[in-house]
């Protein structure tokens, strides 16, 4: 965690070596003035930062007092906390009234002024987190954005108006674009701004789970209906009774699961597995994918006639590429909301920064920028977000990862060999990661469908539990 830096101004050094190293044992940077005119210039022309001062009430030439004056005419809002030997209530209500946030007499009792510096800084950060989250909202409602969706880019601003208008309206929607773009972000905002807002909203991709489980995912089951059913499940569609449920990726589904999708789109009822009885639903369906459905109708691997009543309205979203003016709200706007949720000071970015901000080619879209964002955020160390800090190893290289970068292989003959199944593994996770957390990518560069990298994601998953 970055240090805090104290400001001490005093003319006794004795009293700066003193309240130096009391600080900087426990972990702070402490800068000693012995004049306030000085320190005052210095912070004006940001030569210097502090997160905290402390300063005497008498010094030569400029006062305490009227440093902290001169300090709060400037706007400049670093807490202030004053040290005097004189014990008179008057003095401390001057010290107070001047701008001053707190007053401590000497004879100094270093662990009360520790409290007072701690609450000073924890002061300063809760007013950051709030004028941080004021600063996302104002964002957001000067984005043209619903619901985390920002830009102002033609194609997102049709998409968003879209959704808009079909929000009060029953009818089956499909969001197409590629993984990343924001397709389930758009199907809550959906939900939030319509009639059923108040019942659940309801989320499953379909690519996630096997087979073999989705359909009792989806419809339920009762007890004992199949090896392993010690009880009966509610399925999602009951889960969702009122209101919206969300069916991404049904691009992925097999042909039996889509022609009882369509059995319940037909007659609004469902039927557990392992039951007879049928079950009315009112639920609004939302469903999403990154496949050309027709595409797909084309090859025999989705139905056309449930592609009609899913598509009833379509709604497009644009992979980010080709809306290069959403990049820089988009990168904004993530950066105030990940700055308020990481505690750190609102960083900027730097021109190199920027520049490959706006030519990265973001095969991850929208989720891609997100997490190059916050890992920019949580690892930078500066107060400007620098090239270094948002560009991964495989940009850096051009393609041709470093050596820190690649597969680490066992050495041959050594007593823990990596069996087939863990090395295919750590490649995975190690593609994976090259494409930020992009999974469709990973599953085309690895060539194998997106089902089984899931299955293969879980696998890595339950290792690390168990390791």
């Amino acid at each position: 965690m970055k240090k805090a830096k104290i400001l001490m101004i005093d003319d006794d050094k004795d009293i700066q070596e003193l309240i130096s190293s009391f600080f900087r044992v426990r972990n702070y940077d402490v800068v000693c003035y012995d004049d306030a005119q000085s320190a005052l210039e210095d912070i004006s022309s940001v030569k210097v930062k502090a997160d905290v001062i402390i300063t005497d009430l008498m010094l030569p030439g400029l006062s305490g007092i009227e440093f902290t004056q001169r300090l709060k005419v400037l706007g400049n809002e670093i807490p202030i906390i004053l040290i005097t030997a004189n014990k008179k209530v008057e003095t401390a209500v001057e010290a107070i009234a001047a701008g001053a946030y707190d007053f401590v007499v000497k004879p100094l009792h270093f662990p009360q002024l520790l409290v007072s510096v701690e609450r000073a800084l924890y002061l300063t950060r809760v007013e950051e987190e709030n004028s941080t989250l004021k600063t996302v909202v104002q964002l957001q409602e000067g984005h043209n954005s619903i619901e985390g969706i920002i830009g102002k880019s033609a194609g997102i601003k049709n998409a968003l108006e879209l959704a808009r208008r079909v929000s009060q309206s029953n009818a089956n929607i499909l969001i197409t674009g590629e993984s990343g773009t924001g397709k389930e972000v758009i199907a809550k905002a959906i939900h939030s701004m319509g009639s059923r807002k108040k019942a659940p909203f309801v989320a499953i991709n379909c690519s996630a789970i096997p087979e073999n489980l989705l359909e009792s995912e989806l419809f339920g089951h009762s007890k004992g209906a199949f090896t392993g059913a010690a009880d009966k499940k509610v399925g999602l569609f009951e889960e969702a009774e009122g209101g919206t449920l969300f069916l991404d990726e049904i691009g992925d589904l097999t042909l039996p699961l889509q022609a009882k999708i369509l059995r319940v789109l037909q007659e609004k009822k469902i039927k557990r597995i392992g039951e007879n009885q049928y079950r009315a639903v009112n639920v609004r369906i939302l469903s999403a994918t990154h496949k050309n459905l027709r595409q797909e109708i084309a090859n025999k691997n989705f139905r056309e006639d449930l592609f009609f009543r899913l598509n009833v309205i379509p709604i497009w979203i644009p992979p980010l590429r080709e809306r290069k003016e959403d990049i820089l709200p988009l990168s904004e706007f993530f950066l105030r909301k990940y700055s308020a949720l990481n505690n750190t000071k609102v960083k900027q970015f730097g021109k190199e920064a920027h520049d490959y901000l706006m030519n990265h080619a973001w095969p991850g879209n929208v989720r891609e920028l997100e997490n190059t964002i916050e890992r920019a955020i949580v690892l930078s160390n500066s107060n400007i977000i620098r090239f270094e800090d948002v560009c991964t190893a495989d940009n850096r290289t051009g393609g041709e990862q470093k050596e820190e970068a690649g597969v680490r292989f066992p050495v041959f003959g050594s007593n823990n060999v990596m069996t087939v199944e863990q090395l295919v593994n750590k490649y995975v996770q190690h593609v994976l990661d090259l494409n930020n957390g992009a999974k469709e990518k990973t599953a085309r560069d690895l060539q194998i469908d997106r089902k089984t990298l899931y299955r293969r994601l879980r696998e890595i998953e339950r290792q690390q539990v168990e390791h």
